[in-house]
């Protein structure tokens, strides 16, 4: 099915007073602008506003594609929470446009997500050239527009140059560490703690904006809790888990990782929903079961990293780490098409698509010039996306066998939706456990960390102090990202990754990781 996404916005000068909206649809894969719509609508309020852009977004995208899967993003949390069926629509005025916006797709077809005012720039400057042409007796029309280049400009002028690999946070971390040095930190100030002094909180939503007071609008306690899950799930992994109750009542208990894998392992959650097993399954540097006695893929442990000082992570320089910058291959034929892509089925080439992103990261990774070696998995569409960066950057690339993507068995080929039409069993077990295989005898999530483990050792250990651009797939980047995280199994299923994305972890000489990058498409857009 194909994908579009639509951002809408809507204003007002005066609220009421003169008012516009702006809707823009944009193709999820390349960042291209696919159609853009625009109204000044007289005196309005900005929630009418608003839900005008967004059903003018929707109709605009129904054109295009009727039977599109439409990711919505809007700042408005209002319009966004009450398209979701998480807040009750009270408003007179807000009922029929609701409604308006709701018939334009079938049920199910259309996913809400609020964004910062700051990532809604296009739409937004649609909105206030509408309101512009309605100031001086117009209607906007869209030659006249620079909505797309004004926001391509302020999303350039807001990244700074690199300077680095991507996501570098060397400068930054040292800062950390001085700081962290010269601090007194409190009683959880270890590695991962949150004790005061230490390492800086995420940055919050604030819940006391304008939206989501109670404005007349909507009655706040009436809200049901918004829980937004991501419902991204892509191509090549096929992965889709249950979620919230359903996850954790299905999900595998995972103790957490041992010290000295090179995990930072997690604080142990509390049971919820299922009791613990009476006897959890020995792990290993994966953070799964560990192989039968004597299964020669089982990594070897890490060095163990030094016992936490009271001055937090300050501690030795470890010297430049391995740096290695992930690159999910092209698209192929079947990835718009979600079908199960593996290492066991029919190789596929790059789409004609796949070959324009893999010339464009080609293009960004030669404009950064921090990329030192190559190495790729062995399937075609990994060497000839490592092929267009090579050529660009005039270096060899080396296939390594343990980059190759997961073996889906029987599954490759198959949608999800046919996969569990036919094996429906097979389905539910590969998605309660991270040791079910595929069926007909696929790689299981599990066998595919202790490979992944491993070949992660032995590049880091090949390349310490250089940057490394490993070309490969979604279970093997997803996997190398959850393990430098320590995350549980099913983190995978909560992971978005873009065909020819790009994301980066570095590896430390005290076995310790640091995530620096994750799925950014930046250079496609």
């Amino acid at each position: 099915m194909r994908e579009l996404v639509v951002e809408a916005d809507g204003g007002s000068r005066g609220n009421p007073g003169p008012a516009g909206y702006g809707a823009v649809v944009l193709d999820p894969a390349t960042g291209e602008t696919l159609a853009e719509a625009a109204e000044y609508i007289g005196v309005a309020t900005n929630n009418v506003a608003e839900y005008k852009g967004l059903v003018a977004g929707l109709k605009a995208a129904r054109e295009l594609f009727p039977d599109a899967a439409v990711h919505v993003r809007m700042d408005s949390k209002l319009v966004v929470e009450q398209m979701s069926g998480r807040w009750k629509i009270k408003h007179p005025d807000m009922k029929p446009l609701a409604a308006e916006a709701a018939r334009v797709f079938p049920p199910g077809q259309v996913r809400y997500e609020w964004i910062p005012r700051e990532r809604n720039k296009h739409a937004d400057r649609l909105a206030n050239e509408a309101m512009d042409a309605g100031k001086h007796g117009r209607q906007w029309q869209p030659s006249a527009s620079t909505a797309g280049l004004d926001a391509s400009a302020a999303r350039n002028a807001a990244t700074p140059p690199p300077s680095g690999p991507p996501g570098d946070a060397a400068a930054g971390a040292a800062r950390a560490r001085a700081a962290l040095a010269t601090s007194s930190p409190g009683p959880a100030a270890a590695p991962g703690g949150t004790g005061t002094g230490a390492w800086p909180s995420a940055v919050a939503r604030p819940t006391n904006s304008a939206e989501t007071l109670d404005d007349g609008l909507f009655a706040a306690e009436e809200a049901v809790a918004a829980s937004v899950a991501s419902g991204d799930f892509e191509a090549e992994a096929g992965a889709l888990a249950p979620t919230g109750h359903a996850a954790r009542a299905h999900a595998p208990a995972t103790p957490p990782t041992p010290p000295g894998t090179g995990e930072r392992p997690l604080a142990p959650e509390p049971a919820r929903d299922t009791a613990a097993p009476a006897q959890a399954p020995a792990q290993d540097a994966t953070g799964l079961a560990a192989p039968a006695h004597g299964d020669a893929t089982a990594p070897a442990a890490r060095p163990q990293a030094p016992a936490a000082s009271g001055q937090g992570w300050a501690g030795p320089d470890m010297g430049a780490p391995a740096t290695f910058v992930l690159l999910r291959h092209g698209e192929t034929a079947l990835t718009p098409e979600k079908r199960f892509s593996g290492s066991g089925g029919s190789d596929p080439e790059l789409s004609a698509a796949g070959l324009r992103q893999a010339e464009a990261v080609a293009e960004a990774l030669a404009a950064r010039g921090t990329i030192q070696e190559i190495v790729s998995s062995p399937l075609t569409r990994c060497r000839q996306t490592a092929g267009a960066v090579a050529a660009r950057l005039g270096l060899d690339v080396r296939i390594e066998q343990g980059l190759r993507e997961t073996d889906f068995g029987a599954w490759e080929g198959l949608t999800f939706g046919e996969v569990r039409e036919r094996h429906p069993e097979d389905l539910d077990a590969w998605l309660a456990s991270a040791r079910a295989e595929p069926t007909g005898g696929g790689e299981s999530f599990a066998a595919v960390a202790r490979r992944v483990a491993a070949t992660r050792d032995r590049l880091a250990a090949a390349y310490a102090g250089r940057t490394v651009l490993l070309v490969t797939h979604v279970t093997p980047i997803k996997t190398l990202v959850r393990l430098a995280l320590g995350a549980p199994p099913e983190s995978l299923f909560r992971m978005e990754l873009s065909a020819a994305s790009i994301s980066a972890v570095a590896y430390y000489a005290d076995g310790n990781a640091s995530v620096r990058l994750l799925n950014d498409t930046s250079h496609l857009r």
